[in-house]
């Protein structure tokens, strides 16, 4: 690992290197805050899909193209005048040091959900109407949910014990149930709605992250999926040919492995 002196070199290479291609590179050149928007959102999830994978090479690179479009909207900003990747860097600093008075003044924490508390109410101190101002619009639902559930539960908004969340859980399977029973398409939504929400909150105390785990569920089903698929191929047969008991054997065989 490089000392701190290299490290600061480093950062220089990348934002020299960032002036030459904004000057010189067409296509870095026409790229505009909006246009490059997209991308970084697929860079993000590149990012997470190595984090899953623990592949740390891949996440060192990911963290590279992440990085990268750090300082793309920095020197963008700086173009402008409105800001450059010093302000940005201080922004961020002067954020945490705010936020870390038990670090940096006189607050006195004893564990991690006083830390969080502290972070919500110190945030509406800054002048929010509401600690769900910072929950972005455009998260994926699952994530927006975890998210907003975490943020309430910094201002005391909360369940005491697991079990009452999940018997929560289990009170919206039953209203379910009855909208189901209905064939109310708006029940049935509304009430599938709820359930995830509330299988979500218990992940929550279950110190499970639900994106994760539903991502790792993924992952594992279409590992399994491609295995049977590679099995129906060596004995020429198309999947659609195969009855459900034929296919399940080798599905047991793909759990198995």
């Amino acid at each position: 690992m490089s000392d701190k002196t290299n490290q600061l070199k480093a950062f220089e290479r990348l934002l020299n290197i960032m002036d030459e291609l904004r000057e010189q590179c067409p296509w870095d050149k026409k790229q505009t805050m909006e246009s490059l928007r997209h991308l970084t959102i697929e860079e993000v999830y590149e990012l997470g899909d190595a984090i899953l994978d623990n592949d740390l090479e891949e996440v060192k690179k990911e963290l590279g193209d992440v990085l990268l479009h750090i300082v793309f909207y920095s020197k963008i900003g700086s173009e402008t005048s409105d800001f450059d990747i010093a302000d940005v860097c201080h922004s961020i600093c002067d954020k945490l040091v705010d936020r870390h008075p038990h670090i940096y003044g006189d607050v006195i924490v004893a564990n991690e959900e006083d830390v969080k508390r502290n972070w919500e109410q110190l945030k509406l101190k800054e002048g929010k109407a509401s600690v769900l101002e910072g929950v972005p619009k455009s998260l994926p639902a699952m994530v927006k949910a975890n998210r907003i559930q975490d943020k309430v539960a910094g201002v005391g908004f909360d369940w005491e014990k697991p079990e009452q969340v999940f018997e929560k859980v289990e009170e919206e399977l039953a209203e379910l149930k009855v909208e189901i029973l209905k064939g109310d398409a708006n029940g049935i939504e509304n009430e599938f709605g709820d359930v995830l929400f509330s299988m979500i909150n218990y992940a929550r105390f279950l110190k499970v992250d639900p994106e994760n785990a539903l991502e790792r569920t993924n992952k594992k089903f279409i590992k399994r999926f491609q295995y049977l698929e590679s099995k129906a191929k060596d004995l020429n047969k198309s999947l659609k040919d195969m009855t459900l008991s034929e296919m399940d054997i080798f599905w047991e065989e793909a759990k198995s492995l």
